[in-house]
């Protein structure tokens, strides 16, 4: 599958020693390979950087689209690292808290609180 038939664009840059993807359109069972692969890149053995998942630019998020975030998120903890998420309001923020995401990430409504780590959402009780 090359990438023009994926419904979904990568953007990759780094902030200090931060690295930031910029995910765009629908992060789903056809897209979800793409970005795991990526994610798990950076987060691997040897890189020991924290990692911010802009979500901003998502139309769309699936169960294979949370595990791929879930799989780097793992990956990261076991490297002395974190993956970051910035979620805008809307169906996305909301599917993290139903599903409880929200606790296991960090969660931030812009790039640069989540680059500073300030402002986190919180889960509502």
């Amino acid at each position: 599958m090359s990438h023009d038939e994926l419904s979904i664009n990568i953007t990759t840059s780094h902030e200090g020693e931060t690295v930031v993807f910029k995910l765009t359109g629908s992060l789903d069972l056809a897209t979800s390979p793409s970005v795991r692969a990526a994610l798990l890149e950076e987060t691997g053995e040897g890189k020991k950087h924290d990692v911010v998942v802009d979500l901003t630019g998502l139309e769309f998020l699936d169960s294979t689209g949370l595990g791929a975030l879930i799989g780097a998120q793992r990956r990261a903890l076991e490297h002395n690292a974190e993956v970051r998420l910035v979620v805008a309001d809307g169906p996305i923020a909301r599917l993290l808290n139903i599903t409880g995401l929200v606790r296991v990430f960090g969660v931030y409504p812009s790039l640069e609180a989540a680059l500073a780590g300030r402002d986190k959402i919180v889960a509502p009780l």
